[in-house]
This record gives structure tokens, C-alpha cells and sequence, in this order.
């Protein structure tokens, strides 16, 4: 039984949001209305991430209509990634909406002109489905409205539900020791503790996953490495005692224990830390970078960068030079260095905390999301804050740029959503989590406690 093959009109902020969206509906036929060129026409210019998105669509558009030699009228066959793969075709709808739309809604307006196009092929096309795709709620409510058929565009989900991301943990079963000491090695290296663990469970376990047990004598490991049907578990430091104190800084719970195991293990290039406002993402990196570059001597500099969307009204442009304006942004590193420079000179006095800020002050750069393309950081501690304002696209760009000796680390609340059209399930810090999550020098953990104060802790329960 052959499938019949839809028509999808596609809308403006779908193009800009993914360039190779026209590319990923299979076998059925994608319409781009005049009103969308129109559209992508008016916002190509500049330097910011759509207007380059914008071009790289306006190259695909020009590659695939060079190929018919201009002759777009019948369609242009939409080039396929495999050859099992049944691709549509691409049409330019040039002509005006005619289909009339209710009183109120001006047909000058290109949301509007959307609407009346896709009523359009529906009457031209009655055998076949038409579709409207596009990430704007409000042009989806109006389309439902009037009986279109509407969908978001969920190509770039990584998740059906965001409570479905990996969290980096694993709480063991009541009986798991019962199931799996049968065939139990264990033995130290270096004052480090390691298990060889077999069984049904270890099997899926993955490398620098932590596994912990609720026991009066709690156990905590991680994961080193899978070895045919064995795994290696490593006993993790406990950096919640004072004598394993991180710039003065300690674990206090479990989670965040963990998550300064992955922030100091140089084994580790890429680290991913989740949680809500308050259980300590900023601070426990802030004190392993300054630890690990001041101390330690393993990186030459910390870089701190973060997407700049502001939650209310814009402020409008900020003078000064590049790190001057993203200043106003990084509220949350003053506001980290203030504790860490506490932590570190109790006993200095005024002058000894003045000289404290400013050498901590000058080892930490900040830059704009703006200047990172083209980069390659050598030797560098990256910390991307907000990372789930990122796109996958932007989130990839910054994890390039990684050089030898650098480790880079993202931080962010995906409850926390500011940027329009990303949600929980296609933010870029979604996607590096899952994506991340197999590879031997990467490690994630999702913070659950707030240890900011109990005012915090009750307002992020209650409101």
C-alpha cells in the first residue's frame, strides 16, 4: 500500500531555526510560499545567528534550483541522505492567497498570507493532506481556528519528554549486592578503590555514570569503562570532608559531590551540569577552575561565556569594550567570586581580599557568544552559562572550538527557557546531554538540592 504523500508549507522561523529543514520530510512535497522569501529576504544581513542561518538557507535554495537549471515550476527533487530514503519535491508558491479569511484578519500581514496559502493548496490538492509547519504558538492556535491542519517543527527533538534525559546517576536496587558480589573483584591503585562488577545491570551501565546506594554506609562510584560484559567501577572522592575542601568550597550533597568528581578529573574534556536556580552549578565550577588553574597550574586561563537574553525589557546597547558589555550579563560570576573570595582570605583582611578579587579577576575571561566562531581555545577551562538558551546549532559551534588541554563545561536550567521557539526537548543543552552521554571523556549529573538558602529553596517548590 502506497503512502499518500502530504504537502508541508513551511513558515519563516522553521527555515531559521533549522536550514536543512526542507530536507528532513521524507517523501512528501515542501511548499515555500513568496511570503517567506520575502521574509528570509529582510533579515540576511548582519552577523547575528539568524541572519547566517538565513544564508546558509539561501545557498541550499540556490544549490537546488541550479541543479534544474532555473526550471522550478514542476518542482525541484529534494536531493535524499541514503538511497532507501524516498524524498519529495520542493515548490516556490508565487502567487497570492485568494481563499478568504475571516473579518480581522488582514491578508497584508505574512502570518496571515501563511493561512490563506495553505487553504489555497487544500482546495487545489483535495486527494492530499496540507500541512502548515511552524514554531509560532500563536500562528498555530489561529490555524486550528480556521480548520488547517498545523504542526511544530520536532525534527531537532532529542526527547518525546524532557523528564526522559539522562540525569548522570543511578540509584542501586535494595538487592543489587545480592545479585552481583557472586563473581565481585576489587582492588586499590594509587589509593583509589575499584570493583569489577558483573551481572545484567552492569552491563548497561556508562562510562563516568554514577551509582549510589541509600544504605547507613552509603555507596558512592562511578563508572570507569565497560569490558566485554564486566564493568569497572571506581569508589568516587568525597569531597564533602573538610581536608578535600575545592578553594575552600565542599560538596554538601551527594549530587554535588558528583559533580566536582567530573569537574576535577582531567580525564574528563566535557562536563554537563543540570539543575534549578541555587544548587550550586556556578560555584562548584567556578572553585574547580580557580583550583585547577590557579593551584593545580592545568589550564592557563578561565573563559566564561553565555547567551545574552535578557528576561525583561531590553536595556539597549552597552558601551565599553567586549567584556565591558557583557559585564551587566555575568551577574552570576560576581556575584560567585564574591563566596570564593571569602572562602579563600578569612583570615587576610581588607587588603589581602582586594588583592584576592583582583587576581582572581584577571585570570577569568569573558567573552561574547558573538566572537567565538573561528576560535580554538588551547589550555583553557570554557564555562558556558545558560546553555539552554543555546541552539544545538550554537551549542555545537562553542564545542568545536575546544583545542588540546581544554575543558568545557555547560551549565543551565532547561525550566528556564528564555530563548522564542526552544523549548525543554530541542534546547542545545538537551542535545549535548544526550548526546554526550556515551562518550568516555564526558560526564553529566542533574543537581537536585538547592543549597542557596531556604527562602530559595521554598520559592522555586511553590511558585
Amino acid at each position: 500500500m502506497t503512502v499518500k504523500r502530504k504537502i508541508f508549507v513551511i513558515d519563516t522561523n522553521v527555515l531559521v531555526h533549522d536550514p536543512t529543514s526542507i530536507l528532513r520530510f521524507q517523501e512528501h512535497d515542501v511548499y515555500i510560499p513568496i511570503v517567506v522569501l520575502e521574509e528570509l529576504d529582510s533579515i540576511k544581513v548582519g552577523m547575528s545567528e539568524v541572519a547566517r542561518n538565513v544564508r546558509q538557507v539561501s545557498r541550499l535554495l540556490d544549490e537546488l534550483a541550479q541543479k534544474v537549471n532555473g526550471d522550478i515550476g514542476r518542482g525541484i527533487k529534494l536531493p535524499s541522505a541514503s538511497k532507501d530514503i524516498e524524498t519529495g519535491h520542493l515548490y516556490f508558491h508565487m502567487e497570492e492567497a485568494h481563499s478568504p479569511l475571516p473579518f480581522g484578519l488582514s491578508s497584508r500581514s505574512s502570518d496571515n498570507a501563511l493561512l490563506g496559502i495553505t487553504l489555497d493548496l487544500g482546495k487545489n490538492h483535495p486527494g492530499r493532506q496540507v500541512i502548515l509547519v511552524t514554531k509560532d504558538i500563536n500562528l498555530r492556535i489561529k490555524a486550528r481556528a480556521l480548520g488547517i491542519h498545523t504542526e511544530d517543527y520536532t525534527n531537532d527533538q532529542v526527547l518525546d519528554d524532557a523528564n526522559l534525559l539522562y540525569t548522570g546517576m543511578e540509584k542501586l536496587a535494595a538487592d543489587f549486592w545480592d545479585k552481583h558480589s557472586k563473581n565481585m573483584e576489587s582492588w586499590k591503585e594509587e589509593g583509589r578503590t575499584f570493583y569489577r562488577l558483573r551481572g545484567p545491570r552492569a552491563r548497561g551501565w556508562i562510562p563516568n555514570q554514577f551509582l549510589y546506594t541509600d544504605d547507613p554506609r552509603p555507596f558512592e562510584a562511578v563508572v570507569r569503562r565497560i569490558e566485554n560484559d564486566a564493568a569497572i567501577v571506581e569508589v568516587v572522592k568525597d569531597y564533602a570532608s573538610e581536608r578535600n575542601k575545592i578553594w575552600g568550597i565542599h560538596a554538601r550533597n551527594r549530587e554535588q559531590n558528583f559533580a566536582l568528581n567530573l569537574l576535577m578529573d582531567p580525564e574528563v574534556d566535557f562536563v554537563s551540569l543540570l539543575g534549578q536556580a541555587g544548587t550550586g552549578k556556578t560555584l562548584l565550577t567556578l572553585a574547580s577552575a580557580l583550583m585547577q588553574t590557579l593551584e593545580i597550574k592545568r589550564y592557563s586561563e578561565i573563559i566564561m561565556t553565555r547567551m545574552t537574553v535578557p528576561v525583561g525589557e531590553d536595556i539597549g546597547f552597552l558601551p565599553g569594550t567586549e567584556e565591558e558589555k557583557m559585564g551587566p550579563w555575568m551577574g552570576a560570576l560576581e556575584d560567585n567570586l564574591d563566596v570564593l573570595q571569602e572562602t579563600a582570605t578569612q583570615d587576610h583582611g581588607a587588603w589581602g581580599r582586594a588583592a584576592t578579587h583582583d587576581l582572581l579577576r584577571s585570570r577569568i575571561r569573558i567573552k561574547s557568544l558573538n566572537f567565538m566562531r573561528g576560535r580554538t581555545f588551547l589550555k583553557k577551562f570554557l564555562i558556558i552559562d545558560e546553555a539552554q538558551n543555546l541552539s544545538p546549532h550554537q551549542i555545537k559551534t562553542l564545542v568545536t572550538r575546544a583545542g588540546p588541554g581544554s575543558k568545557i563545561v555547560c551549565l543551565g536550567n532547561i525550566a528556564q527557557i528564555d530563548t522564542p521557539y526552544l523549548t525543554e526537548t530541542t534546547s542545545g543543552l538537551t542535545y549535548v546531554v544526550d548526546r554526550f552521554k556515551q562518550w568516555e571523556h564526558s560526564g553529566h549529573v542533574t543537581l537536585q538540592r538547592g543549597e542557596r538558602s531556604r527562602l530559595a529553596d521554598y520559592a522555586s517548590e511553590i511558585l
